[in-house]
């Protein structure tokens, strides 16, 4: 089930209505049927990984409650490991088992000896990186004794598996939704209306946006060796466009979705493409997993506490096993590596703590410093995108050595609905837009709110990209 799909256009307002009108007495009552909900999203996808994530949910629930019941160290570090094992099992056996066991016979291969890999025919259980990681927080926030362990089987379920962030984040934890699932929930019109402003914004950046934007960048993607270097630069400026477009969109979804029954969500962007420089841009993209793996790995690694070469160190861990939670392809992992090149300058000269206050943009000199600052963050963002979109490493290669060795900017005629001249307007609009809005949660609520709903809505109707139905990007990670 899409968020931009008649299904969930139908489910929605029927789990809305059953939840405030029928449901509303008892939160015990809402929590059940919001997990019902839960399972019924889900299973949509495929209903076999149900039990899967009913397992998942079931293993981390009591090994919370055994690694707080332990008394001796030694049996909290069997439970807490034994969760930590099976679920990074699961996680490997289903997203990495193939990519390990062919990367292991071409490094045989390429010694001269035969070996055919053993590997399994699975489909990847959609959500698993994100279920799988809320587990993960919870559990390791018991057994370092930050939070009390969840005896209410039914809110801790609803914790793991409440369907706005099932499937596609964002990342939470428990200390921030289990207090708002525990309490019950009063209606609130103002929370729901900006809940219905940002799923309608959402929508604008799904299938007005990034869906346009996929018509090209795929074309591009898809035949590159055929594009010239004008098009194949504005492949990746599509893509970067298409990737910030299809999830921030889902996010926006998300928490708009989840505001209309009184919970809120964890912000997961905040504007990266105004990034003045990488490190800005990480705060700003997919914060939930940013601020994951700075409070569950880079800390315990030691963090910025040490000399620089362990400050080094950390950051490309981070960045390494971010690419690679992406996905299993050393495209990912390239990709990351290339973020983490970026980074180590700022860290070097002690600058990546700077432009932590928001952009107060004025036309002087500092003004267009700042503008020149986010040209360039983009342009190194996009150039590292091209390897997070190629299907190997040699596609990457080859696309960006087409790209500046072509040298042939001639505009070339794509069969596709929307090409290079129209999406060029449509994206500086959509730009614009975010800019004179970046302080807002969302840009339709305010002054002119009814007009600006309007203009989203006709703008979804007359220039979303129906034809081609295409799912979320992240669901695949």
């Amino acid at each position: 089930m899409f968020f931009n799909s008649i299904h969930f256009a139908v489910f929605l307002p029927v789990i809305f209505i059953l939840y405030w009108f029928v449901f509303n007495k008892n939160k015990s009552w809402q929590n059940a049927l919001l997990i019902i909900a839960s399972y019924y999203f889900y299973a949509c996808w495929d209903w076999r990984f149900l039990f899967l994530l009913v397992f998942s949910t079931l293993l981390d629930y009591f090994s919370g409650i055994q690694i707080e019941k332990s008394k001796s160290v030694k049996e909290s570090k069997i439970w807490f490991w034994l969760s930590v094992i099976i679920n990074l099992g699961f996680l490997g056996v289903f997203k990495y088992y193939n990519f390990f066991a062919t990367s292991f016979t071409e490094l045989i291969n390429g010694f001269g000896f035969q070996v055919n890999p053993l590997l399994i025919k699975v489909i990847l259980p959609v959500g698993i990186s994100f279920y799988t990681f809320h587990g993960l927080s919870y559990v390791i926030d018991i057994y370092y004794k930050r939070i009390k362990a969840e005896t209410n089987f039914i809110d801790y379920s609803l914790f793991v598996s409440y369907f706005p962030l099932l499937v596609a984040g964002p990342i939470e934890r428990a200390t921030h939704l289990l207090p708002q699932v525990k309490v019950k929930r009063e209606f609130n019109f103002e929370k729901a209306k900006e809940g219905v402003h940002q799923i309608i914004w959402g929508l604008v950046k799904k299938v007005v946006i990034a869906d346009s934007c996929a018509l090209y960048a795929n074309e591009v993607f898809n035949h590159q060796e055929q594009m010239n270097s004008l098009s194949l630069l504005l492949g990746a400026i599509y893509f970067a466009f298409q990737i910030y477009g299809d999830f921030s969109g889902y996010s926006d979804i998300a928490l708009g979705t989840s505001k209309l029954f009184g919970i809120d969500l964890l912000k997961n962007f905040n504007f990266p493409y105004f990034s003045r420089d990488i490190a800005e841009f990480w705060r700003r993209w997919h914060i939930s997993l940013s601020s994951w793996f700075r409070d569950y790995l880079y800390i315990p690694l030691g963090g910025s506490k040490g000399g620089k070469w362990m400050q080094v160190r950390n950051t490309f861990i981070i960045f390494l096993v971010s690419g690679f939670w992406h996905g299993a392809n050393w495209t990912f992992i390239a990709w990351g590596f290339l973020n983490a090149i970026y980074f180590l300058p700022l860290l070097l000269l002690n600058k990546n703590r700077n432009n932590l206050e928001d952009i107060h943009f004025k036309w002087n000199f500092n003004g267009f410093k700042t503008i020149f600052q986010i040209l360039i963050t983009f342009s190194i963002t996009t150039f590292a995108w091209i390897f997070f979109r190629a299907k190997s490493i040699s596609d990457a290669v080859l696309y960006i050595k087409n790209m500046f060795t072509n040298l042939n900017f001639d505009s070339q005629f794509l069969n596709n609905a929307r090409y290079a001249p129209e999406l060029l307007w449509l994206i500086g609009v959509f730009v614009l837009f975010e800019w004179f809005n970046k302080y807002k949660t969302e840009p339709i609520s305010g002054k002119y709110e009814n007009i600006k709903l309007l203009f989203c809505i006709l703008a979804i109707l007359a220039l979303g990209v129906f034809s081609d139905y295409k799912e979320f990007i992240y669901f695949q990670f």
